[in-house]
């Protein structure tokens, strides 16, 4: 099989990157649009699967959409095509931002009520803190005062005892790095309890107690406990050191996700939200922005893996409605995918799938030449290694 047979599905270019910044705007644009002109409660559409979860689907698609396109945009504007794309969206999501924060604003969203908002908001500032300098530092004092006064809000919801647990880890470690300020249970609860209690081994954390043959692994567990624990190390606090274990994890899980790939740019269909789509992948992504790779994986092997991803998922036109939102599916218009929990908003953690774009182009990620990934190496009879050994 050849790899670029992969990179031409209805695409205008075999350039991966260029492939990838096309699906990720056409993903991301509805929401920051409508968000920076505050009209997002005004024309995002709102499918849903229990009603009471409608009223918080604005918040779950900016949050998750900041989340994803953070390492992106926080390579900066500049004068090529792509960074002027990026200009575009820094200035969109800052904006958004705001107004979402914003009292006085039509689409001002709701931070307190239980429980949703915890969620999201640990999304959003995963992304400013992904983002530091493009997002957070572009931001005014006051705009920057309205989040804060924002994210303080969601103290008030408790999480449910599961990945939820580092929700209010990450939000405290947002307000730890901004502000010097933060709730010190609720910062280190979450990391506390995954380092001592839910760890399963071979890389794997439980979504609570047990474990769960799902992508929650790498939808929330591995993310967010990279992103909270660099916080703690940075200043000193806690268990940072766990930190250094953590990362040797994240680089064997990350190993499997690649191994998971199929010879034909697919993945399993296993566990619950299978609606997020690429957010499988956001732990594979995230070890490539640390340079985690096992030996037996090199950087251009999975910028290959995922482009087929991402050309088999967002190829087609069926994910998106006639204005651009995404729909209910895992690769099309499936409404039998959602959840109960499921709305819209949602959906936009696929941006999550991402996250290697914030690699520079002069990276060895986009500027070497394919390479066959694990699956496509064994299925066409091509030696491998078997190997993958982790102590814990």
């Amino acid at each position: 099989m050849k790899i670029k047979s992969l990179f031409n599905k209805e695409s205008k270019t075999d350039n991966p990157r260029q492939i990838w910044v096309n699906a990720l705007s056409k993903i991301i644009d509805p929401v920051l649009t409508n968000a920076a002109d505050e009209t997002l409660k005004a024309n995002m559409p709102v499918n849903y699967v229990k009603e009471e979860r409608a009223k918080f689907a604005h918040l779950e698609a900016v949050g998750r959409t900041v989340c994803g396109i953070a390492p992106w945009l926080e390579l900066g504007p500049d004068n090529t095509a792509e960074g002027k794309i990026r200009a575009k969206y820094i200035d969109l999501t800052t904006k958004s931002l705001v107004n979402i924060c914003n009292p006085d604003s039509p689409d001002y969203l709701i931070f307190n009520e239980p429980y949703q908002p915890l969620v999201d908001s640990a999304h959003l500032v995963e992304g400013l803190l992904r983002a530091r300098t493009q997002l957070w530092d572009n931001i005014d004092s006051d705009g920057q005062e309205l989040i804060i006064n924002a994210l303080k809000e969601t103290r008030s919801i408790e999480p449910w005892n599961n990945n939820w647990i580092l929700f209010p880890s990450m939000i405290e470690a947002f307000l730890l790095e901004t502000t010097g300020e933060y709730d010190e249970f609720r910062l280190m609860h979450g990391v506390n309890i995954y380092m001592n209690e839910w760890y399963c081994g071979d890389s794997y954390y439980g979504d609570g107690p047990n474990f769960h043959l799902d992508y929650y692994n790498s939808y929330v567990i591995h993310p967010m406990l990279t992103d909270i624990l660099t916080v703690l190390r940075k200043h000193n606090i806690g268990e940072y050191t766990f930190l250094d274990a953590h990362l040797h994890r994240l680089r064997h899980y990350a190993g499997h996700l690649e191994r998971l790939i199929s010879p034909e740019g697919t993945y399993p269909v296993i566990g619950r939200s299978m609606l997020y789509r690429t957010a499988a992948f956001q732990a594979l992504g995230q070890a490539c922005l640390f340079g985690l790779y096992n030996p037996d994986v090199t950087p251009e092997q999975v910028r290959c893996a995922l482009t087929a991803v991402i050309q088999n998922q967002f190829s087609g036109n069926d994910n998106f409605d006639n204005n651009g939102w995404l729909r209910f599916g895992f690769n099309g218009n499936q409404k039998k995918v959602a959840e109960e929990y499921s709305n819209t908003g949602s959906m936009y953690l696929c941006t999550t799938g991402f996250l290697p774009l914030g690699l520079p182009e002069s990276d060895r990620f986009w500027s070497a030449p394919d390479a066959e990934w694990t699956s496509l190496k064994a299925w066409s009879g091509k030696d491998i290694d078997s190997n993958m050994y982790i102590t814990d």
